[in-house]
């Protein structure tokens, strides 16, 4: 796969069949982890956003005409969780997915950096993201583009921290390049 150019376009309503069997490959490597009925739930919810939640943009990545990528945008924390009590008033990301077929191609950081140039052109000054500590190489990636824990936005799902990350638009190296 190596040399192939990736290529991040907005989302048409004909890809949410190639970008629910993305999330389920992406994500599927956490029902190992979870229990069964978490991992059940965490499923119907990714499932859920899929079909139906109420984004901003989606966009995907593609190598050679196939979807391997993709991630929602969301404008708020009401909107991405319907949560204002995060206060929340700029983009969220959720949901960045890279199939294993396409990890380690620099995937998800061409999505993350579509995503911050996006929340910019809307005239975000940052952007916002919710990970756990199962999301390990999630959370390195995170901090190599330069999001900073938002300790003030965290959340509890259930008993699962869920911590925040935030991207500021105006210094984001990631932006430069």
């Amino acid at each position: 796969m190596s040399g192939e150019a990736i290529s991040i376009r907005f989302s048409k309503p004909a890809d949410q069949a190639a970008v629910e069997e993305v999330l389920l490959d992406a994500y599927g490597q956490y029902e190992r982890e979870l229990p069964e009925p978490a991992w059940n739930q965490y499923k119907e919810s990714i499932l859920a956003a899929n079909a139906g939640a109420l984004t901003k943009a989606r966009l995907v990545a593609e190598r050679n005409g196939k979807i391997v990528g993709s991630v929602f945008l969301f404008d708020s924390s009401e909107a991405a969780y319907g949560r204002t009590d995060l206060n929340i008033h700029s983009p969220i990301i959720r949901l960045l997915a890279v199939s294993h077929e396409a990890r380690g191609y620099g995937v998800a950081t061409e999505l993350i950096r579509a995503s911050a140039k996006l929340a910019r052109e809307w005239g975000a000054e940052t952007l916002h993201l919710h990970t756990s500590d199962m999301m390990g190489s999630a959370v390195r990636l995170y901090e190599r583009l330069g999001f900073k824990r938002a300790f003030d936005k965290d959340l509890y799902n259930g008993e699962t921290l869920v911590k925040s990350y935030l991207l500021s638009l105006k210094e984001a190296a990631l932006l430069q390049a």
